[in-house]
């Protein structure tokens, strides 16, 4: 018998409604101690809906309440579901859950009811993840590709694959059993076909990772430059708003920034660094730092310059920038065009004015034409880091296979490499799963969900 698990299933704070999730054997039978109504909830029908009143165990009236019923195993978890609808006052909402907990249901988990989804079969856990990237989503783009995973599209792909190499092990291990009668039942070439086929798939799948990371968390674009070359000034500029200070003192920004844009749809992370100078002040210092750990995350660096001081004059800066960070690109602005005047030398420089607006639109387009080139690739899934390392290893499982095939091996030696893949792809899927594992999935969920 499951423990009954109790939480919020809304986000916590003053909002018009709240919804109270339960979930386990005997979630009804708690829910009903509660529900003052003319309905007895457990005699309901599943999915339905009740009006009625949420009370205390001395018969205090809490809230006004309606009650949905979700029965086993046609719920979210596969277990009883009760979710109940109060206003959205905090110590409504905590009150309610309190209630619960003091009649028997503990406080869940971060991502407890998912994992019960999935030990009960509702879901497998590519479908699990794409849940918390779901919640997660920060665009349209990343919600659509998201909810495509959570149907199922790249669960199907995966298990169509895995059926195709246990095809393959079967008829490798079907040869043996007569190889002393000399039997050959396959053609080699055939089976290394098939195998590639597999073997391209999961490299398109690896190659869309660093894509997957752009539209999970957005394109990251960091303003860097010498000091008072006007980076906070374009930073405010690009989000329409102040959001930095902006001072004629140098090294006014000690720390960094960042703000969420949205170019076309598509998610960018913009931060605004710190100058980069040498300096005294161990505040400011701390500041400069702290820029080389942003350039390694950003997938894109503007590199501001002040026009004014002369069109070269960060130049060297830019010769460091891709000396230390070769696999970045940079796009260089020559700022305060609006007082030096000066011309274009090639396409990769970009003319503005910060504090005037001028040049902006023409950036914003550079950055989305970026943007849009990096995360072009994905389609029905978001590859994280755990699905990365798994696929990785598939990989090089099947390359063993292929490898042995091109030197001859007996089928006993490519049917080990096959199986290792499939039992990696076990792994993908959560058909294969250990604790550990599964609690360091579910623990980067909300409580709640």
């Amino acid at each position: 018998m499951s423990e009954t698990i109790v939480a919020l299933a809304t986000p916590p704070g003053l909002s018009g409604i709240a919804v109270v999730r339960l979930s386990g054997d005997n979630a009804i039978d708690v829910a009903q101690k509660h529900f003052q109504s003319k309905i007895d909830l457990t005699k309901s029908e599943s999915h339905r809906i009740y009006y009625g009143q949420f009370v205390k165990k001395d018969g205090l009236i809490i809230d006004t309440v309606t009650v949905s019923i979700f029965r086993e195993p046609n719920s979210y978890t596969g277990e009883n579901v009760i979710e109940v609808s109060s206003h959205g006052a905090i110590i409504v909402y905590n009150e309610i859950i309190n209630t619960f907990i003091e009649s028997g249901a503990r406080l869940a988990k971060p991502g407890e009811f998912t994992q019960r989804a999935f030990l009960n079969g509702k879901l497998d856990l590519l479908q699990a993840e794409a849940v918390a990237d779901l919640i997660n989503s920060v665009s349209f783009l990343s919600e659509q590709a998201s909810e495509r995973q959570l149907e199922g599209s790249f669960t199907n792909r995966v298990k169509k694959f895995k059926q195709e190499l246990i095809e393959i092990a079967g008829l490798l291990e079907l040869e043996l059993d007569f190889s002393e009668e000399d039997i050959e039942f396959i053609d080699k070439n055939e089976i290394k076909r098939k195998i590639y086929e597999v073997y391209d798939y999961i490299q398109v799948l690896l190659d869309d990772y660093n894509s997957s990371q752009i539209l999970r968390t957005g394109f990251y674009i960091s303003i860097i430059g010498f000091p008072n070359t006007g980076k906070s000034t374009l930073f405010n500029t690009m989000l329409d708003k102040k959001r930095a200070i902006v001072s004629d003192i140098p090294g006014t920004t000690r720390d960094y920034l960042e703000e969420y844009i949205y170019l076309n749809g598509i998610p960018a992370k913009l931060f605004d660094t710190a100058g980069i100078r040498k300096s005294s002040d161990i505040i400011e210092l701390q500041g400069i730092k702290l820029v080389d750990s942003i350039i390694k995350q950003s997938n894109l660096l503007l590199v501001l310059n002040d026009s004014n001081l002369g069109i070269e004059y960060s130049d060297n800066l830019i010769k460091d920038l891709k000396s230390n960070y070769g696999d970045k690109e940079i796009i260089l602005l020559q700022n305060k065009i609006d007082i030096s005047k000066i011309q274009e030398r090639n396409e990769s420089e970009v003319l503005i004015s910060a504090k005037y607006g001028i040049g902006i639109d023409k950036l914003k387009e550079k950055l989305y034409d970026s943007a849009h080139k990096s995360i072009s690739r994905v389609n029905d899934q978001l590859i994280n880091q755990r699905q990365y390392n798994l696929l990785y290893e598939i990989k090089i499982n099947l390359m063993d296979a292929l490898n042995s095939i091109d030197n001859n091996m007996e089928n006993e030696f490519i049917s080990i490499d096959v199986r290792k893949a499939i039992k990696k792809i076990g792994e993908l899927t959560g058909e294969i799963y250990n604790e550990e594992i599964l609690n360091s999935i579910f623990s980067k969920f909300c409580i709640g969900k």
